[in-house]
């Protein structure tokens, strides 16, 4: 890398909904590098600190396979209800109780994103942000969520939900960053990416 001239960019994350929202506000990463962590809640972890460790752990297993020049960026987005941590929904079984938990209630969706540069990058800086957005939907019919469940936007979803998806017609209320509820923060991201050395963001 020659003096003045940025790092590369890597996402840690395999998501596609991430990747649109970094390209959303006009940053494409030079590459994308799932890290392939266990997620699961360590026993009571509360939804807080998790979503802080997993975003940390993404960042430095991805940091960690670099030697040359990068910034690592990693979020997780976490849906609780009270001090409870919902599962991605990987059925429709899960997605069903999720759904039925969240009818009519008021929930929370924490993202965390971790910004780390790689050890040849002695110019970069870590930063950290917890984003948190509350969310309501409106009460579910059985009817309801069963056409939530054949739409199938909840595949892979914190929550059992996609609130860019068909669940939308059903939220009532969104207080805090829609694009966090989404998987990454873009005010809070790009904050943290004008931060670093090299004119990241105008």
């Amino acid at each position: 890398m020659t003096e003045g001239s940025r790092p590369r960019l890597i996402l840690a994350s395999a998501s596609p909904r991430r990747l649109d929202l970094l390209r959303q506000i006009g940053l494409t990463p030079d590459g994308i590098v799932a890290a392939d962590l266990d997620e699961s809640p360590r026993p009571n972890e509360l939804p807080r600190p998790h979503a802080q460790r997993l975003a940390l752990s993404k960042a430095e297993a991805v940091a960690a396979r670099q030697s040359d020049a990068a910034l690592v960026l990693a979020a997780d987005t976490v849906v609780a209800v009270g001090r409870r941590i919902l599962p991605k929904a990987e059925d429709r079984e899960t997605a069903r109780r999720c759904l039925e938990l969240l009818s009519g209630r008021r929930h929370t969706v924490l993202t965390a994103v971790s910004v780390l540069p790689s050890a040849a990058w002695t110019k970069g800086r870590p930063v950290h942000r917890l984003v948190e957005s509350v969310v309501t939907f409106s009460r579910l019919s059985t009817t309801q969520i069963d056409a939530l469940l054949d739409h199938g936007d909840w595949q892979g979803k914190a929550g059992g939900y996609a609130v860019q998806g068909m669940a939308a017609a059903y939220i009532r209320y969104l207080g805090g960053s829609h694009s966090a509820v989404m998987g990454l923060p873009l005010f809070e991201t790009a904050q943290m990416l004008r931060g670093q050395p090299g004119g990241w963001l105008a």
